[in-house]
């Protein structure tokens, strides 16, 4: 078993080169809720999760006043029940962005931890059918 120990919640500020804007906002800062998760072994394992200018704030408040709490003493290798148990505890607001977005800091986070108790990177852990994935 994996235990966490400890889980660390905090945010950075990123502001872009160039501030854009569409029909309903302004992107002036990238608003970034990082989630460190360290268990009693040592392994530490990161997530993060980013806004365009508004609710950073409220997904580290979910994160660190109801989700990381839930947290401390579970095995970091049952992702999937994790998961599911942190969705269910947040039932009432499970339908939003700000839920949604703390989840996956999270789920990142703990995937981080697999893959490296496995030294393999996420790629060759989520099957190795690619390499590369083009983004945008």
């Amino acid at each position: 078993m994996h235990t966490i120990e400890r889980v660390e919640i905090l945010q950075v500020d990123i502001p872009p080169a160039v501030v854009r804007s569409d029909a309903i906002q302004s992107f002036v800062t990238q608003e970034t809720p990082i989630v460190r998760i360290t268990c009693a072994d040592g392994v530490v394992g990161t997530g993060y999760t980013y806004t365009i200018g508004t609710g950073g704030s409220s997904v580290c408040a979910l994160l660190r006043d109801h989700l990381a709490p839930a947290l401390i003493g579970r095995d970091a290798a049952q992702i999937e029940a994790l998961w599911k148990d942190l969705f269910f505890l947040t039932h009432a607001t499970a339908v939003g962005a700000i839920t949604s977005l703390a989840l996956a800091a999270i789920d990142t986070a703990l995937w981080d931890i697999r893959c490296r108790r496995a030294s393999l990177p996420l790629w060759k852990m989520a099957g190795g059918a690619q390499k590369q994935v083009p983004v945008y």
